[in-house]
């Protein structure tokens, strides 16, 4: 008879692998039997004459006027809403006073504090990051939320860029985000919100993730149409693991916060995936534990088995990660022998999310333009202010 330690094991290990599973399969749902194509740039009902943008900063004066330069020339309609005074060419400046309140705090505060003071006449307001560089701007489908995907550029550190490109294969699976009722995540560094459904719904939440907040409170209001276009905006690579780790708890710690707004079985689908991502590391480690179980638990096969095809699915994360960076083979080869090690690495601010949940928000340092350009040789002086195409700055990662 097996030791009791030997049926603990046993039953820790179908654990894991029955969350991890469920994780794992609903993404291979989403992809291959949910997902819808993505809106392509080219495809708009509403032109730029109809889009008001509002950038948001601290104070990073350099980097923001390098995000207003690259927005094409009939973007006339420009905000920078910050937290000091700044001078930036082609831009209105709204400073948040420090006596504005609100439920809200950090980002979401100064979102607030726009959508009340701000003059807004445009169908949507399309939301940037400081260090948003758009791409393939043309304007907006008709939908009430907008979201354009992202593809962080390589800023100092190369771990946190290959994570990034994980993490960019990973959310292949907002081709199917358009077909849920809640939308699992959203990325206010690039996303439109038409102007009467922001005026309903409001950025006044108590969160630090404001983006998904907002996405999930309107969802549960009414049916909410969301569209995901793939632009590819880029934005910066966290620039040192500290900081990626730091953002990566951010996101999760904002996930745990948020979960009240969903029903339940969005609660469970979304819990799942919380515990699927913050252990994932570990479970490879429980795969290793069975060579401590006796051949007389024969079930630990079929366990191997299927734990090995599950963990397969991270090597396809990375793969289309590589493609949609458009990587070069030897590149995507590359990355895809790393995948273990980026998979531990973009856990692990995960794991501190939900073992330690964060309730502040901290700013992810960026780098400017010229820095940008200074890094990536293959970029002339002025690329990514130049209103370059997607192609073009693809290329710069390589």
């Amino acid at each position: 008879m097996a030791e009791w330690w030997v049926d603990g094991l046993v039953v820790l290990l179908w654990c894991a692998l029955a969350v991890y599973g469920a994780s794992t399969l609903f993404w291979v749902v989403e992809v291959v039997a949910l997902g819808r194509r993505h809106v392509r740039p080219t495809d708009v009902d509403y032109g730029l004459d109809e889009v008001q943008v509002r950038i948001l900063t601290v104070d990073a004066e350099a980097v923001v006027r390098g995000t207003v330069a690259a927005l094409p020339d009939t973007v006339d309609d420009v905000h920078v809403v910050a937290e000091s005074e700044m001078t930036v060419p082609g831009a209105t400046v709204h400073v948040v006073p420090e006596s504005f309140a609100c439920a809200a705090s950090y980002k979401g505060r100064a979102l607030e504090w726009a959508r009340r003071n701000v003059p807004c006449e445009r169908e949507y307001v399309l939301y940037l990051d400081e260090d948003t560089i758009v791409t393939d701007l043309h304007g907006v489908p008709d939908r009430d939320v907008v979201q354009f995907t992202e593809l962080p550029i390589y800023t100092g550190s190369w771990l946190t860029y290959w994570c990034e490109v994980f993490r960019v294969g990973y959310q292949t699976e907002q081709c199917a985000f358009g077909t849920l009722r809640y939308p699992l995540y959203a990325w206010g560094g690039g996303i439109a919100v038409r102007h009467e459904l922001e005026q309903q719904v409001t950025w006044d939440a108590s969160t630090v993730t404001e983006d998904t907040s907002f996405v999930w409170r309107a969802a549960a209001g009414e049916a909410v149409s969301f569209g995901v276009v793939d632009a590819r905006f880029r934005n910066q690579a966290p620039p040192s693991v500290v900081a990626l780790v730091r953002q990566r708890r951010r996101w999760l710690s904002g996930t745990l916060g948020d979960l009240a707004s969903l029903p339940l079985r969005y609660k469970l689908l979304a819990n799942t995936r919380t515990v699927a991502w913050a252990f994932s590391p570990v479970v490879p480690l429980l795969a290793l534990a069975t060579l401590l179980v006796p051949e007389s638990a024969p079930s630990l096969g079929t366990y191997a088995l299927v734990s090995a095809l599950l963990l397969s699915v991270l090597f396809v994360y990375t793969a289309a990660g590589a493609r949609a960076y458009r990587k070069r083979p030897h590149v995507a080869l590359g990355l895809l022998v790393l995948t273990p090690l980026l998979v531990v690495v973009h856990a692990v601010g995960a794991l501190w999310g939900v073992l330690r949940p964060v309730g502040t928000f901290t700013v992810t340092e960026k780098v400017t333009p010229e820095t940008l350009e200074a890094r990536h040789p293959d970029l002339d002086d002025g690329a990514l202010t130049g209103h370059v195409g997607t192609d073009r700055l693809v290329q710069a990662d390589d």
